[in-house]
């Protein structure tokens, strides 16, 4: 199991735009990722149900994870894109 812990960029937190792009992201890293809140359940990170309903605050910590071998380079593009609170999809995730 690979995993990244990283606290919420988004001052709003996991909102509905934020969930939106994260979500975006997720289903395109091309490995299976859940997300946690840090102690909680994971949840699908690729399903836009599932991540508003983790109610993630800005700066509250989460756990990205996944099972799959190749998951490094795709879980550090995510947990950068949560850390920075990014407004927009960027190119490379």
């Amino acid at each position: 199991m690979v995993e990244r812990r990283v606290n919420v960029g988004w001052a709003d937190g996991l909102h509905a735009r934020p969930a939106s792009i994260f979500v975006r992201a997720a289903a395109a890293a091309g490995v299976p990722v859940t997300i946690a809140k840090a102690g909680g359940t994971p949840v699908n990170a690729a399903s836009m149900l599932a991540v508003l309903g983790l109610g993630a605050q800005g700066g509250e910590e989460i756990v990205l994870a996944s099972e799959d071998a190749g998951a490094e380079a795709a879980l550090d593009r995510l947990a950068k894109l949560v850390a920075e609170g990014l407004e927009e999809l960027p190119e490379t995730v």
